[in-house]
């Protein structure tokens, strides 16, 4: 077994024992559990990478590396060395004080009141890193990494013992081992981290998060392979976890790309942030934001317009009832030049009707450079649209020749939707002569989840997909590439299947074959035929045998 395998279990065992803590003190599964369960999580991740950059640091290295614990040397560093420390360590490290560190904390785990000493140790770390790990609101307001978590045992006699048993989970693990791992090692480390959490205090999580193999295509086809890429800038509008992020700026280079995004969910943009930490994307989370996307952009020049990126990414909700804001969007006729859907008489919070990803479309295109790229995931239904917003959308991609591919996923993969889903992907340079069409529908291997059926795409499908593609290739039954001016012929139908030939096989025989198989075919047709006259007769035999009873409506005496 590997040495990265082993620290992936270990990670993995270590965000279990966070989760049976939260069990054993009946908090599974209550809309506090991710939080308490992240913030240890990333708590013992800033320990650690604090301490494993503090003993690389010219200045002070040596010091802390020949310590036999480097943590109880720290504890002798006075203020001022504490301080100059800090100057020298770069911005994307967390800075922790020595009453912060793992060690000092655990040793003063058989104090007295050791959860308040818990609580305000986080609280004073995320006061500390502020400037450098915060996120915003669209309000401007920062929410700072850590809070209090103690308080959510309302037993107030069993706080002390809840955080000595955080503080065991994670006094067990080091994190030095992942340092210099990269996005395929903490896309499954994070994905696992959600599992449990898709229905922590009515938040589905899994409607933030993206399936891992769609991110790698839509990142793939978006960037390519081996391409030089520098300063570029990466937008997301409806973030969640951040998984089409992660994808696009790995494919690209960490060292290579700065991350936007925006997303109105407290919660996903939490677990943002923590995703952004762990890929080493610290210096991007000044550009996280909390609000809503479409009433607030928040990512705008200064003159007030929105911001331009080079990659646009984004999987947003499909329908959601917003009539208390959607007559503001509609007056926004630049904006959203195809319009916005018409507001539902009655809101069904369980079936919302009005179909908002299409504001988030022209959110995405409004959003791409001149020689920007994007892509969006969208119900498969839009491809085919007849009528309305959609229809105007489908109608502009194709005559301004923004749309350059698109590829229909197999049914099932999102863990919160059955339906159908599609990726459009944009070129706003208007580049390509053809549009590549890939029916993937077929593919995807089935899998259950709890009790629901699931696809997923698996690598040799995906290096399919990305394959055709790319060579623009026309493949039976998969993909076909076709002109604007055919798209227009078609009604403006981004479906591969309308476009597939109908192709009958002919098959050479000879005459005594064919005589052969005419006469078979006669034969059977006269014993079919004498079977149905025989049973015609029989029928009408039995009709004429019945007779009508006498005893009908008579009393019985």
């Amino acid at each position: 077994m590997s040495e990265s395998i082993n620290i992936s279990e270990a990670t993995i065992a270590l965000i279990d024992s966070l989760k049976g803590t939260t069990n054993a003190f009946g908090l599974a599964g209550t809309g506090s559990e991710y939080r308490i369960v992240t913030e240890m999580f990333l708590y013992k991740f800033f320990n650690d990478k604090f301490g494993y950059e503090a003993k690389r640091d010219e200045e002070y290295g040596e010091r802390l590396r020949n310590a036999e614990k480097w943590d109880e040397e720290y504890d002798k560093f006075t203020d001022e060395e504490v301080e100059d420390l800090f100057s020298y360590l770069p911005a994307s490290v967390p800075k922790m004080r020595p009453e912060h560190t793992l060690s000092h904390l655990y040793n003063a785990s058989s104090q007295g009141d050791f959860s308040t000493l818990l609580d305000q140790t986080l609280v004073d770390i995320a006061n500390l890193n502020a400037q450098n790990f915060s996120v915003v609101t669209s309000g401007k307001s920062k929410v700072n990494i850590f809070n209090t978590i103690t308080n959510y045992v309302t037993d107030t006699q069993k706080r002390d013992e809840f955080a000595r048993s955080l503080m065991s989970n994670v006094a067990s693990f080091n994190f030095e081992g992942v340092f210099d791992e990269k996005y395929d090692f903490f896309s499954r480390i994070f994905e696992h981290l959600l599992k449990g959490f898709n229905n922590a205090g009515g938040g589905k999580y899994a409607e933030y998060y993206t399936p891992r193999a769609i991110a790698q295509v839509m990142a793939r086809l978006l960037v390519g392979d081996g391409t030089d890429l520098r300063g570029v800038t990466c937008y997301d509008p409806s973030a969640g976890t951040g998984t089409l992020l992660m994808a696009l700026a790995h494919q690209i280079g960490e060292e290579r790309c700065s991350i936007y995004s925006q997303d109105i969910s407290e919660k996903s943009s939490e677990m943002l942030r923590l995703n952004l930490i762990l890929n080493n994307f610290a210096s991007s989370l000044q550009n996280v934001v909390q609000g809503n996307t479409l009433t607030e952009p928040s990512h705008k020049e200064s003159n007030g317009t929105l911001k331009k990126f080079d990659f646009v990414v984004s999987n947003p909700p499909f329908k959601l009832d917003f009539p208390e804001y959607r007559d503001t969007l509609a007056n926004d006729s630049i904006r959203f030049w195809a319009g916005v859907p018409n507001a539902v008489k009655k809101i069904d919070p369980m079936k919302p009707k009005m179909a908002i990803y299409t504001c988030f479309i022209q959110h995405v295109l409004n959003s791409l450079k001149p020689n920007g790229k994007g892509a969006i995931v969208i119900p498969t239904g839009f491809i085919t649209a007849k009528s309305g917003v959609e229809k105007k959308i489908l109608q502009r991609i194709v005559d301004e020749h923004w749309i350059y591919g698109v590829v229909s996923m197999p049914s099932n993969v999102f863990a919160t939707t059955g339906t159908n889903v599609s990726v459009l992907f944009f070129d706003k340079s208007a580049q390509a002569d053809k549009v590549i069409l890939i029916d993937a529908s077929k593919l995807g291997e089935e899998y259950k989840e709890g009790n629901n059926k699931k696809s997923r795409l698996r690598d040799f499908e995906v290096e399919k997909i990305v394959t055709t593609f790319r060579n623009c290739e026309a493949v039976d039954d998969f993909s076909v590439a076709v002109t604007y001016e055919e798209i227009k012929e078609k009604g403006y139908s981004l479906s591969a299947g309308q476009y597939f030939d109908i192709k009958i096989d002919y098959v050479d025989i000879t005459e005594e074959e064919f005589n052969r198989r005419m006469a078979n075919f006669q034969q059977t047709l006269t014993e079919q035929f004498e079977e149905s006259h025989r049973l015609e007769k029989e029928i009408l035999a039995q009709l004429q045998s019945l007779k009508f009873n006498e005893n009908v409506g008579k009393d019985n005496e």
